[in-house]
């Protein structure tokens, strides 16, 4: 009886011995996902990143259909100094536009849009960064963007609460040319994080064309997605889904729109 005691012993012992470890593995690469799962939802993160964004908004006049953008957005850290950071986010728009006299689509790339936020090392309870967005006149023709060089200023702000992650990002962008665009953007952002690096979030893109008619010139979506950061092999990638409603819109516009991001990330060792 004794004997069989110690051997029991003995098993539990190796068990802990063999498991431990894998145990503590998988939590340190959980605890690894989620903090990953934070920095994603902070554009100022000093972290190199290639998101593949793909918009598309449903019910398009004349004949109903969807306009779908894949927008294409490296995110490029760099430090200036122990107190300064320069983040790049360029954004290449991939446009897939309904015609408006036939039942056809057609593709072409859009203007780039470049922001170059600084922004300080250490932020005390709200992380900030502000710099110049441009506008790179890439568009393959004017039916996906203006072609025009445009300039104006941009800022982020952002706090984080124990599971939740809250900010904005806006600019306003004005080109020279024949057009003469005038455009602002904001973007507020709410995440809450889940365990295992599951996340809920709301992020609606609101636009203005100062240069229409004051009922023509919003568009103001509502709405929420979810998301999950885990590895492929090493990699670590961002996933993540929403569906938005387009409360204000001007006319043409269709109702509804969703967005799917994958996003790759390559966090500094």
């Amino acid at each position: 009886m004794k004997n069989l005691i110690n051997l029991s012993s003995g098993l539990i012992v190796l068990s802990i011995l063999l498991f431990a470890p894998i145990a503590y593995a998988q939590e340190s690469a959980e605890s690894e996902e989620a903090a990953l799962a934070k920095a994603t939802q902070n554009p100022l993160a000093a972290m190199y990143s290639l998101p593949f964004q793909y918009n598309t908004i449903y019910g398009n006049d004349p004949h109903g259909r969807a306009q779908s953008v894949l927008n294409i957005q490296p995110v490029l850290p760099f430090s200036l100094g122990d107190k300064v950071n320069l983040i790049n986010r360029i954004i290449l728009p991939i446009i897939s536009q309904p015609s408006s006299t036939e039942d056809l689509s057609t593709t072409g790339t859009g203007d780039i849009n470049w922001s170059a936020w600084l922004s300080p090392t250490k932020s005390g309870e709200i992380t900030w960064g502000i710099g110049p967005v441009l506008q790179l006149p890439t568009s393959s023709s004017r039916e996906f963007g203006s072609g025009e060089f445009g300039i104006g200023p941009s800022f982020v702000a952002l706090t984080t609460i124990d599971q939740w992650v809250a900010g904005i990002v806006t600019n306003n962008v004005w080109t020279f040319g024949d057009i003469g665009e005038n455009k602002f953007v904001l973007q507020y952002f709410v995440n809450y994080n889940l365990p295992k690096a599951w996340y809920l979030v709301s992020a609606p893109i609101m636009t203005a064309n100062w240069n229409q008619s004051p009922d023509q010139r919003w568009v103001v979506p509502f709405g929420a997605g979810f998301g999950k950061v885990f590895k492929i092999g090493k990699l670590p990638v961002n996933l993540n889904a929403h569906l938005y409603y387009n409360a204000v819109k001007p006319d043409g516009v269709g109702d509804w729109a969703s967005r799917v991001q994958l996003q790759f990330l390559f966090p500094k060792k």
